[in-house]
């Protein structure tokens, strides 16, 4: 993980677990839009049209397993041409557990839209989209030798527009509510950060240990 961010993404990500406890509490066993979700659109039913539904499908499916295994396939190859092993295992081990603790939440939350069988809370496209994001931006950080403010702006930035982006499909197609997506943007920001950490942990055990590691 980007060293001079680190303690920063670490404060990130303690605030964004709060966040997402917060709005799990507040939203937990509900079946409606809540207050805020109404301040940005109603979520129940399609709200674009042509050629707008189209960019949303298009987005919705880089989210799909189809389409996330591609993205992330499509990185780590490029992780891999770099000679950037760690951040390649970031990238996997980032998005994945990403997903996962969205698909435990969603059990645990009980949030649901369009029925009971449509758990809603927090959004997973969207966690995997600023997951795949921050551990692409901590790899450019990285590569550019960018300062604590720099890389952190960075990372943040490019959380934000890739998060933004899908959160934006998955509201415009109806499959979650704005409060969803925001829940799954901050999934992704408190767990990618506490994922980073863990790999460098490992990679620096393997390497006190003789075995070679690089970054």
């Amino acid at each position: 993980m980007h060293r001079p961010s680190r303690a920063w993404l670490g404060l990130v990500a303690v605030l964004a677990a709060l966040v997402v406890a917060g709005v799990a509490v507040l939203y937990a066993g509900h079946s409606e839009p809540g207050t805020v979700d109404r301040w940005f659109v109603d979520p129940t039913a399609d709200s674009v049209g042509q050629p707008w539904r189209r960019v949303a499908l298009a987005l919705d499916f880089f989210g799909e397993p189809v389409g996330s295994i591609a993205l992330v396939s499509a990185v780590m190859a490029v992780c891999v041409l770099l000679r950037r092993p760690r951040a390649a295992v970031l990238v996997v081990t980032g998005t994945v557990a990403s997903v996962v603790v969205t698909t435990l939440l969603k059990q645990v939350v009980g949030r649901t839209i369009h029925g009971p069988g449509n758990l809603s809370y927090p959004s997973g496209h969207t966690a995997f989209a600023t997951a795949l994001a921050v551990a692409v931006a901590l790899l450019v950080a990285g590569l550019l030798g960018l300062g604590r403010s720099a890389g952190l702006a960075l990372v943040l930035g490019t959380a934000l527009v890739c998060g933004a982006a899908m959160g934006w499909a998955q509201v415009a197609l109806g499959a979650h509510y704005p409060t969803d997506v925001l829940g799954g943007w901050c999934t992704a920001l408190a767990v990618v950060p506490a994922t980073g950490w863990l790999v460098d942990r490992t990679a620096g055990r393997m390497s006190g240990a003789g075995l070679p590691v690089r970054r």
